[in-house]
Formats: C-alpha cells, structure tokens, sequence
C-alpha cells in the first residue's frame, strides 16, 4: 500500500509541476482584492490533479460508471474554464446540474423519485458550499484529507467501494497539494476545478456509503463544513444581504482576515473538529449508538454559535455591515 501511494505522490507531483509551468505561461493566476485572504499573485487550477486522481481508479464496466466519469470530467472542465474565465452563472448552473443527474443515474431504481430530488438539491449545495469554503491555505486540502481518509477506512470495514487505490490516489493528490498550498505564501490554490471535483466525489462516495449501510448520518462526514456554510446563510438572511452577493462573512474568514490567525491553524482547526466527529460517526455505527451522531452535532452546532458570538459579537453576525 505505502509502494503504491509514494509512487502516486510521485507521479502527480510532476503533473502538478508541469500544470505550474503551464499556468505560468497562460497567466492562470488569482489575483488579490478586497475579499480575498492572500496579498500575492498566485497560482490557481493546482487542484486540476484531484479529478484526474479520482478518475484514473475508476472501473470503465458499465453504463453507470462510464455516466459518473463523465459526469466528473464535465463538472471538471467547466469549473477549470471557470477558473480562467468567469462562465455565465446560468450555464454554469445547467452543466452543473447534467452533472449531478449524471452521479445520481447510478442510483435510480435505488432511491425513489422523490428522494432523488432532494440529493440532488443536497450535492448541489454541497458542492458550491465546498468551493465557498475554499478561501484560505490549507482548508481544502486538510479538510478534504481527514474526509477522503475517514472514507477509505469505512470502505475497508463495510466494503462499499472495493478500490483501495482509488482512495490512495486521491489522498496522494491531496498530500502534493497540500505541499505546494499549505504555506504562509501558497504556490498554488485549488481553483473551482479542485474543490468542485472533491466535493462531487465526496458526494458520490457519501451517498453511496448511506445506501449501502442504510445509515445515513454518514451525511455527518461533511458536517463542519455544513454547518459554517448554512449559520452563514443564516446571518446573512437576517441582515437582508443577497445570498448571490460575494462576501467573505464565513467564520474562517473572520478569524483569518480580522482575527488575525494564521491560515494553518484555523484550517487544521476545523480538519481536526471534523476528525473528531468521523471518529465519533464510526464509533457509533460499529456500536449502533444511532443517537451519539445526533447529540455530537448537536455540541458542536452549540460550541460553533457561543465562539462566533464570542469572537463576532451580535452586532457584526446580525446587523448590516459593508463585508
């Protein structure tokens, strides 16, 4: 297993490098401004090898897996056009959407009609709450290591997804990245091509552990994440904001931009909250303590609201003010 992961590592650490020299020659750079948590020039797109990672694993056998691949390139590509120039939001919104019906074809005949709606409803705000999150070095890739990890362990105990390497690949990709992004100053970020595709593949990977166990607080995998993203909806409902507007009012932005902490530590901050709670996910399913997922999330919803009270005040989260 570890002969297959370095030679992995190696492998996507020279397609990583020579998407570096690439990107420099096209100027697919992101440049600074009043809501970004960077004050360098830097490259985007590094996160072009997560989809390549996930699909060079994937069985070609069938008519399902061949519309997940798809489904995957697609999402890709757009979000990699996205990164070098900004796609319209409505054709942006209808790929996305072929692409999410294409991951949920696999489980027709599965899921009824009505509970098909409403994963698609979930995986599309899963998706665009992930790339959201994706605003500082380390989040995404911390992030999506604890979960991608937490994923291959479950697989190797319930046998939902019989591909270690599949796994390994994408944690290679992660750890390349993490070496070129995990910095004061990143070489590289992810891009919407990198977060959109780990989030797609997570959704797959979630969903199809949830069918295959019929336990669906795995949902619970994606819990940290979920739950900065919807308080912050909520906070910005109430200061009558436009959802569509960009901001930066998520609380790992507060504590980067206006706390002042560094960007390695409220990233493992919350890879390290979430691994605590996939331990706890796991430890409740072996045990069939089907209350504890509940009662977690519940502490930790507590825990999240009194420290962004704490931190915000109630004037800054409630009232209006110029982000």
């Amino acid at each position: 297993m570890w002969i297959d992961y370095i030679g992995l590592s190696i492998v996507f650490l020279l397609l990583e490098l020579l998407y570096f020299v690439i990107a420099t020659k096209r100027n697919i750079v992101d440049k600074p401004n009043n809501r970004s948590s960077h004050q360098y020039i830097t490259i985007r797109g590094g996160g072009i090898i997560f989809p390549i990672a996930s699909v060079i694993f994937l069985p070609f056998s069938s008519l399902n897996e061949l519309l997940l691949i798809g489904s995957l390139l697609l999402i890709s590509v757009l979000s990699f056009v996205d990164d070098i120039k900004s796609v319209d939001s409505k054709i942006r919104l209808v790929i996305q959407s072929i692409a999410v019906i294409g991951l949920l074809y696999s489980f027709i005949g599965v899921l009824s009609v009505g509970w098909l709606l409403v994963f698609f409803v979930i995986i599309t705000g899963v998706i665009n709450a992930y790339n959201f999150m994706d605003g500082i070095n380390g989040v995404t890739a911390l992030y999506s290591i604890v979960t991608i990890a937490s994923l291959f362990w479950i697989s190797e105990q319930v046998q939902f997804l019989q591909n270690s390497l599949f796994f390994l690949s994408i944690l290679a990709a992660l750890t390349i990245f993490s070496f070129f992004n995990l910095r004061k100053r990143a070489k590289c970020f992810a891009g919407d091509v990198g977060s959109v595709s780990l989030a797609f593949i997570i959704c797959f990977l979630v969903l199809s552990l949830i069918i295959s166990t019929s336990f669906p607080y795995w949902i619970l995998l994606l819990s940290v994440y979920g739950i900065d993203t919807v308080f912050t909806i909520f906070c910005r409902i109430l200061r009558k904001e436009p959802l569509m507007k960009a901001h930066r009012s998520h609380f790992y932005q507060y504590l980067t931009n206006e706390a002042g902490w560094d960007h390695w530590i409220v990233s493992l901050l919350y890879a390290g909250v979430q691994a605590i709670v996939d331990i706890l996910l796991i430890y409740a399913y072996l045990s069939q303590l089907y209350l504890l997922p509940i009662v977690a999330l519940f502490v930790i919803l507590i825990i999240y609201v009194i420290f962004r009270l704490r931190f915000e005040g109630k004037h800054r989260l409630f009232a209006t003010y110029n982000c």
